[in-house]
């Protein structure tokens, strides 16, 4: 079974109590039991992790592509406006990366609106809310079925 990683970036791990106004009620658990039943959908296993710290995104990043993980999904927080390291650790693998942000960063503070991971990414979802992360799932499944085609 393929295995798409779901990757957290910092605070998220505060979702459903840090500024509910902005990322809504929903916590990362919730989150999980998402994409774990959206991954399960397709016929894919789900490696869900949060981490408050870069190196240990960018150690994942490169496990997901030692293991061939058929797509990375990513929510890199505040890493989005400011690491070049997950880029670069993004940009050595071959498997599809979706950014996905809760909010519509856009609509937000100048310096959340330029995203270094977005060069990586073969999509962006913002503003969907959680369920971006299972828009993300479901387009890696398109792509990899296109890819098949």
């Amino acid at each position: 079974m393929a295995t798409i990683y779901v990757l957290n970036g910092p605070n998220l791990n505060l979702l459903g109590t840090r500024e509910p106004e902005v990322y809504g009620r929903a916590t990362l658990k919730d989150v999980e039991k998402l994409c774990r039943d959206a991954g399960q959908k397709h016929g894919f296993t789900v490696e869900f992790r949060q981490s408050n710290h870069e190196g240990q995104l960018v150690d994942w990043i490169q496990e997901a592509h030692a293991q061939q993980a058929a797509g990375i999904v990513i929510n890199p927080a505040a890493y989005t406006h400011t690491s070049i390291a997950i880029l670069d650790a993004l940009l050595m693998g071959k498997a599809p990366t979706i950014e996905v942000h809760i909010s519509n960063i856009h609509a937000r503070d100048e310096f959340r609106r330029h995203s270094y991971v977005s060069k990586a990414a073969k999509a962006v979802i913002c503003g969907f809310g959680v369920q971006g992360y299972v828009l993300a799932i479901d387009g890696i499944a398109a792509m990899i079925d296109t890819s098949k085609g």
